[in-house]
């Protein structure tokens, strides 16, 4: 066997105590409970988790995948920011739907997010972008996100150039920095399970509801 699929087959998850869920206890909205889980992966030292997997598709349909950082989950959806002209944005621009992935292994917990994406006004993706730090403005700043590059030594001079201005004009605006709010359909909660009885509780909107959304269980 070779070395990748040895490490592959010795590879274990979850080699810590899960916690209880209790779906019937679970608020009648999706948020409450996405904030509980967030600040308890936080609390039990999860590294990086407000990372998320965000996937989208562009006009000829075909799906495509990457790690972005969320920016904040409130009562309008949950928030990211990109470049419009990335190849995310222009994705976007064309098919304005998404899904997004949390995992917190150390909690054996996913959170799952679909639905339609609205942009925020350019006020808030200026408030967005200068919320952030110095080296992240760089990061905008530099732009170009997505596109060709010829040479490590142009990126380099770009990105010098984008430190320096960002350092000299912390209020410099990055036009195409968008705000994105992924408004929600279905929030779906994975709570991993020591013996495979894995729960699966979806919220899905409808609007006849009480609270707007309709609680249902998954198989594993």
């Amino acid at each position: 066997m070779s070395d990748f699929h040895h490490a592959l087959r010795s590879l274990r998850v979850w080699d810590t105590e899960l916690p209880a869920f209790d779906p019937a206890a679970a608020p009648a909205d999706p948020l409450p409970l996405f904030h509980s889980w967030f600040l308890d992966a936080v609390a039990a030292g999860q590294s990086e988790p407000h990372t998320l997997s965000l996937a989208t598709a562009g006009p000829d349909a075909r799906p495509d995948v990457r790690t972005v950082m969320l920016h904040d989950a409130d009562d309008r959806g949950w928030h990211f920011a990109s470049h419009a002209t990335s190849a995310k944005g222009r994705q976007l621009a064309a098919n304005p739907e998404a899904a997004l992935g949390f995992y917190w292994p150390v909690r054996g917990r996913q959170v799952r997010v679909r639905g339609r994406v609205a942009t925020a006004s350019r006020e808030e993706a200026y408030a967005d972008l200068h919320a952030r730090t110095t080296g992240a403005l760089a990061a905008a700043l530099t732009g170009r996100q997505s596109e060709l590059l010829d040479s490590l030594e142009t990126l380099a001079e770009a990105s010098a150039a984008a430190w320096a201005r960002a350092e000299a004009e912390p209020d410099a605006d990055a036009p195409t920095w968008t705000l994105y709010v992924v408004e929600p359909a279905e929030v779906e909660f994975f709570q991993g399970d020591a013996r495979r009885r894995h729960l699966r509780l979806r919220y899905r909107r409808t609007p006849d509801a009480p609270s707007g959304w309709a609680k249902e269980l998954l198989w594993p």
